[in-house]
Formats: structure tokens, C-alpha cells, sequence
């Protein structure tokens, strides 16, 4: 009895974190939807080298938002505590507005010599937007852990449909300005929500937050030191081995050699990697006690084997027809980007199964271990970008670069699931499941290559893959929520 007990609470838990997972998702999907159907006008508006521009505001942006709390943001939903979570929630939030201060200051004084080093002059007019953005995202990225802590899945959400809608009027709208709406309109998605989150999960606790002193701020500070000892430095090194490439590729080569990699990495990255965090949220809000029951290793097997059948069929199908689409959808002039986007579609699915079990160094207590990782993959991925520079030949270092990134993220994968007990019996199974559906999906465009097919042909080979596609995704919703 009480085994069958402890698998019915284990059913249990699956069914309500898919619950929240399909919350997420749903808003994560609709809020990827519009970023999507607004990428091909926005290349119709705006030139590779525009987003070449927006390319190197972005890198400069995250590398500034992933340190802005010092990553003490992702220890909120670990406490048990309510009130040490709500110290958490204002350290955080102080470091942020701290941080965006010390940036703002060196940044408009050497804007101008940065942005020539980049080969962007034209950016330094607009580099007070970077601290400003900073700390909009900042915060709404605090706000999104306490979110997680508080099970407020449903404003988060609307908070990403926002943003998504808020960024693509501003950029399609405003496109009489030239590049600069590019990076207004980022500035202002990133930021978009923020009110409508705190009034949402804070407002509520406001009573709990104001008898929080400053002895207990301190406490939290001390006591999860480890998150801007190690984490913070774990989450940085990422952030630059991932933004590399666009200031990279700008400094080295040209901005529209960023931009071409730029358009590529935002259509495939964001709505993967967003679709990851979601599941990594919803992952992250049960962990440490799924840990505590000793189903820590089971929780990451599922979530890994749900994640390997979403992200392996579209990265498949990428590969397949990467320079077809890409000049079907966006313009010729960006088949280029569907060159790059065949290689990079390897290592984007390995982020997208892997990310959202990154968690598991900080339940696990190997924040060192995550850093050694990160530290691996740069390093990697900044010799790739070297040797290919040094042969002058931009492709070059695009394919070393997506290689050594693929291989880093394997090594981390298989890391994870080993340290977190997964069954290695299940995971084989999960992984050769979601290749047997990927191959039977994207029957009709490897039908169409091994004819070779005039492009026509790709059109409806699409289609039929996107229809498939559909019916499996709706079936696993639908399994996921029994």
C-alpha cells in the first residue's frame, strides 16, 4: 500500500507540473508566435546590417542583465521560509538598480571608442539604453523567480505575450526612425510586464517584505554567498560564449556577417530556449523538494524525455531545409542565414533539453561544477571563433563555433542526468522514441532530398511536416495532462 501510495503522488505530481508547464507554454507559444510572423516583415524593413546592430545590443544587454542581482534571483524559490525568500527578493532587487548605476557611468563616458572597436559607430547613440534595459529586464527577471516561488504561472504567462507584442509594434511601427527602433522596441519588450508581475505576486506579500530588516538581508546574502561566488560567475561565462558571436563576428569580420548570424540565432534560439525557461520555471519550483523525496532523479529523466520529443523534430527539420526556408520566409537575401541556421540547429536542441536541467547544480550543490562547465564552453567556443578569423573565412568559424557547442552541451547533459541518478535505461528509451517520431515527421522533406526535388517541391513537404507535427504535439499535451 504504501508503495502504490508514494506512485500515485508521484503520477500526482508529474500531472500538475505539466499543468503549469502547459500554462507557460501556452503563453510562451502565442508570445513566440508573434515574434515569428513578425521576423520576415522586419527583414522586409530592415537590412542585415541593422540587425547586425541589434545583434551587438543584445549581447551587450544580456551579458549586463545575467549579472544584474548577481544571480542571487534564482535562490527565491528555494527556501522553505517565505520571509527569507522576501530578503532575497529585495537584495536582489537592490543589487540590480546598484548594478545598473556602475555600468551607466563607464559606458556613455567610452561608448564611442566601444562602438568603433565594433565596427558600429552608429551604435554609440544609443548605448544609455543598455543599463536602461538592463535594469527593466533585471527586475522582471526577479519578479519571474518570485512568480516561480508563488506558482503565478498564468501572469507569467501573460507577461511574456506582452513583451513579444510590445517589441514587435515598436520595431515593425517605428521603422521610419532606422536601426534605433530595432533597439527601442528590445528595450521596451524586456521591460514590459513588470508592473503587472509585482502587482500580481508581490502586492499581496507587501506586509511580509516591509517587516523584512536589513540583519536579515544580510543573512541571506552570507548564506547563499555560493549563487555570486560561483553561479554568477557560471551564468556570465555562458552568457559571453552565447553573445560572443555577434560582437565576434562584428569586430572581426562585418556587422552584416552579425546579422545574418543574428536573424538566425533569434528565429531558432528564442523560441526554443524561451520555451526551455519555461519548463525550467515550472522545473525549478518543485526541484529542491523532489530532491528532498529522493524523486530528483526521475523528475529530470521526465522532463528531459518530454523535452527531447518537443525539440528534436523542428531542429531535424532546420537541418534538412535550413536555406530553403530561411529564403522562402525572410527574402533571398537571407538564404545565407539558413546556412548558418543548418549548423547551429544541433547545438540549439542540445540547450533546449539541457537548460532547463541546469538547475540541477544549484538543488545539487555544484555550482563549481556548472562553472567548470561554462568555463570549458567558452574557451571553446572563443578558439573556434579565433581559428576561423584567423583563416578569414566567417563560415569557418560559424561551423567550429555550433561543433564545440554541441559537444560542450552533451558533456553537460550527460553530466546532469548521471549526478541526478536519472535512470539510464529510461533515458536511452526517451532519446530513441524521439528520434523514431523526429525521422517519421520529417518523412517528407528527406523524401524530398533524396529525390531531388526542384524547390517547389518544398513548399508542401513543409506543410505536411507542420501538420504531423501539430497532431503529435497535441497528443503529448494530452498524455502529459492525464
Amino acid at each position: 500500500m504504501p508503495g502504490r501510495g508514494n506512485a500515485a503522488a508521484e503520477a500526482a505530481s508529474r500531472r500538475r507540473t505539466f499543468r503549469n508547464v502547459s500554462v507557460l507554454v501556452s503563453g510562451t507559444v502565442m508570445a513566440q508566435a508573434v515574434t515569428v510572423l513578425a521576423a520576415p516583415l522586419l527583414t522586409r524593413l530592415y537590412s542585415p546590417h541593422a540587425f547586425g546592430l541589434l545583434g551587438i545590443f543584445i549581447a551587450l544587454l544580456m551579458l549586463l542583465t545575467v549579472v544584474m542581482s548577481l544571480r542571487y534571483e534564482q535562490a527565491i524559490p528555494l527556501p522553505e521560509d517565505d520571509r527569507e525568500a522576501g530578503a532575497l527578493l529585495l537584495l536582489s532587487l537592490g543589487l540590480s538598480l546598484l548594478m545598473a548605476v556602475l555600468v551607466a557611468v563607464p559606458l556613455l563616458w567610452f561608448g564611442e571608442d566601444l562602438a568603433r572597436l565594433l565596427n558600429a559607430p552608429e551604435l554609440a547613440t544609443y548605448f544609455y539604453l543598455v543599463p536602461l534595459g538592463g535594469l527593466l529586464a533585471g527586475g522582471y527577471n526577479i519578479l519571474q523567480s518570485w512568480a516561480v516561488r508563488t506558482r503565478e504561472f498564468g501572469a507569467l504567462a501573460a507577461t511574456r505575450l506582452s513583451q513579444s507584442l510590445t517589441c514587435a509594434a515598436i520595431q515593425a511601427g517605428a521603422s521610419m526612425l532606422g536601426p534605433g527602433a530595432l533597439l527601442i522596441g528590445q528595450t521596451a519588450g524586456g521591460g514590459m510586464g513588470l508592473g503587472s508581475l509585482g502587482w500580481r505576486t508581490v502586492r499581496p506579500r507587501l506586509g511580509l517584505l516591509a517587516s523584512i530588516r536589513r540583519k536579515d538581508i544580510a543573512a541571506v546574502a552570507r548564506r547563499y554567498r555560493r549563487f555570486p561566488m560561483v553561479a554568477s560567475w557560471a551564468a556570465l561565462f555562458n552568457t559571453i560564449g552565447s553573445q560572443l558571436p555577434p560582437l565576434l563576428f562584428a569586430a572581426l569580420f562585418d556587422p552584416i556577417v552579425a546579422g545574418m548570424y543574428s536573424l538566425a540565432n533569434r528565429v531558432l534560439s528564442m523560441p526554443m530556449l524561451v520555451l526551455g525557461k519555461s519548463v525550467a520555471n515550472v522545473f525549478l519550483s518543485g526541484a529542491a523538494q523532489a530532491w528532498r523525496d529522493g524523486r530528483f532523479g526521475t523528475r529530470v529523466a521526465d522532463v528531459h524525455g518530454r523535452l527531447a520529443q518537443i525539440g528534436m523534430p523542428p531542429a531535424l527539420t532546420l537541418a534538412l531545409a535550413g536555406p530553403q526556408l530561411f529564403a522562402w520566409i525572410f527574402g533571398e537575401e537571407w538564404r545565407e542565414a539558413g546556412v548558418i541556421a543548418q549548423w547551429l540547429s544541433p547545438w540549439l536542441y542540445l540547450v533546449f533539453v539541457t537548460s532547463p536541467l541546469s538547475a540541477a547544480f544549484d538543488v545539487l550543490g555544484r555550482q563549481v561544477a556548472g562553472l567548470n562547465f561554462q568555463l570549458l564552453l567558452l574557451g571553446m567556443r572563443a578558439s573556434a571563433i579565433a581559428y576561423g578569423a584567423w583563416q578569414k573565412d566567417a563560415t569557418l568559424a560559424i561551423v567550429l563555433f555550433a561543433l564545440a557547442s554541441a559537444v560542450c552541451w552533451s558533456v553537460q547533459l550527460l553530466w546532469i542526468l548521471r549526478e541526478s541518478g536519472s535512470p539510464g535505461r529510461v533515458i536511452l528509451d526517451s532519446g530513441a522514441t524521439a528520434l523514431g517520431w523526429s525521422l517519421l515527421l520529417n518523412s517528407p522533406l528527406m523524401l524530398v532530398l533524396v529525390r531531388n526535388d526542384p524547390g517547389a517541391a518544398w513548399l508542401p513537404a513543409v506543410a505536411a511536416v507542420v501538420l504531423m507535427a501539430a497532431v503529435r504535439y497535441g497528443c503529448l499535451i494530452r498524455s502529459a495532462l492525464r
